[in-house]
């Protein structure tokens, strides 16, 4: 009898079974997953990541955060419901809608990846997330974020005393 896998087993002439590709549908970013990054700014995207980019069909677009230390990451089509949400929010060339298209969309890059998973990232996004040879990605379900791991460190240890002291709670506990 097989055992339980994530793939689809078949079996080959002698009835042996072995694992194929695997099926999962990924559909967040999750995890947290540290990778070397090179001298001239290549780092691998986590595998996970790369599925739920290829599964979609997507680019990866990333950009400098506005509010914190680090490097922004979205699909293509995240960009677009942010571009309808600015739209929405915001009288057309108002200051505030002035301000974000330009801090986020002039600032927008779309980066494909090679044949290994890896991408290269610009000086400058590398200079605004202080990362030098260490990049961290963070899920942050349909969106990730790229750190320092430093910086990222101190960064959750806030954030985790800001949950326990304000006691956030999700509506509903997160049920629809």
């Amino acid at each position: 009898m097989p055992r339980a896998c994530f793939g689809i087993l078949e079996r080959n002439r002698r009835g042996t079974h072995f694992m194929v590709k695997s099926q999962r549908k990924y559909s967040l970013f999750l995890d947290a997953t540290i990778n070397k990054v090179d001298a001239k700014g290549r780092v691998s995207i986590p595998a996970d990541y790369r599925a739920l980019l290829e599964q979609q069909e997507t680019e990866l677009v990333a950009f400098r955060s506005f509010t914190m230390p680090c490097i922004e990451c979205r699909t293509s089509e995240m960009m677009e419901k942010m571009a309808n949400a600015i739209d929405d929010s915001f009288d057309a060339f108002s200051n505030e809608q002035d301000d974000l298209t330009g801090l986020i969309f002039s600032d927008a890059k779309e980066f494909p990846f090679d044949s290994t998973g890896r991408i290269v990232l610009t000086e400058k996004l590398l200079k605004h997330a202080g990362i030098a040879d260490k990049a961290l990605f963070v899920g942050k379900g349909r969106t990730f974020q790229i750190w320092n791991p430093d910086t990222y460190q101190a960064k959750e240890s806030e954030m985790r005393r800001n949950a326990l002291e304000k006691h956030f709670r999700l509506k509903n506990g997160g049920a629809e």
